[in-house]
């Protein structure tokens, strides 16, 4: 009896899990985006009209939900603008502007190359996803082409020798460039969105594969 209503509990965790996380997720916004900016937007609002700005209650939720909607909308609306000449030339002018400021530049720096280096538009960074034998033989590790070794590299391995990016789990953003034979890759089908959701999951998320039928 004890036993099933462990794996009921169980079960339970895993369903309401995802609920719960996202749940976490739009409460976690709403506290630290929606509430500052609420006492930005309508606290003066509320003030020119003689109305109580509500301290707490459903009336206080509704409002922080509504300014969390306007900083997405914002963040947003700065996503399609960057698609402008005009307005990409700002955007790298205040980028010069804050990477001058003394230590504030140095995390903002570091924030941008993680983000450009794994976001959708910069994917080419990788280019597929192989499995190699790392970090040595017998064991197997999943890793991202980067590019083909060149210059001093190729010449003195004497051999076509390859770029491989093998992150490190949960955080795919640090892990190590191993230089491969090209001979000793094994492509995989899976796609690099898919390999890093594998990673980040400690191999808990396994990507869906059909092995192709031997003709």
């Amino acid at each position: 009896m004890l036993k099933k209503l462990g794996n009921y509990l169980l079960t339970g965790i895993i369903i309401a899990l995802p609920l719960g996380v996202t749940l976490f997720v739009f409460i976690f916004l709403i506290r630290n985006i929606g509430n500052p900016v609420s006492q930005i937007l309508f606290v003066p609002l509320f003030s020119m009209f003689d109305q109580t700005f509500p301290n707490s209650g459903l009336g206080k939720m509704l409002i922080d939900a509504l300014s969390t909607l306007i900083v997405l909308l914002f963040i947003t609306a700065i996503g399609a603008l960057s698609t402008f000449f005009f307005a990409r030339m700002l955007i790298n002018i205040s980028e010069s502007i804050i990477n001058k400021i003394p230590g504030v530049g140095l995390v903002y720096r570091t924030v941008k190359q993680i983000v450009d280096t794994f976001s959708k538009q910069n994917k080419a960074v990788f280019q597929y996803v192989v499995m190699l034998e790392f970090p040595r033989n017998g064991m197997y590790a999943v890793g991202f082409v980067t590019s083909s070794a060149k210059g001093e590299i190729q010449e003195r391995t004497g051999e076509t020798v390859i770029n491989v990016f093998v992150p490190t789990t949960p955080n795919p953003t640090s892990g190590f460039l191993v230089m491969v034979p090209d001979n000793q890759l094994t492509r995989l089908d899976m796609s690099v969105g898919e390999a890093m959701k594998l990673i980040i999951s400690g191999g808990a998320v396994v990507p869906p594969w059909t092995k192709n039928p031997i003709p």
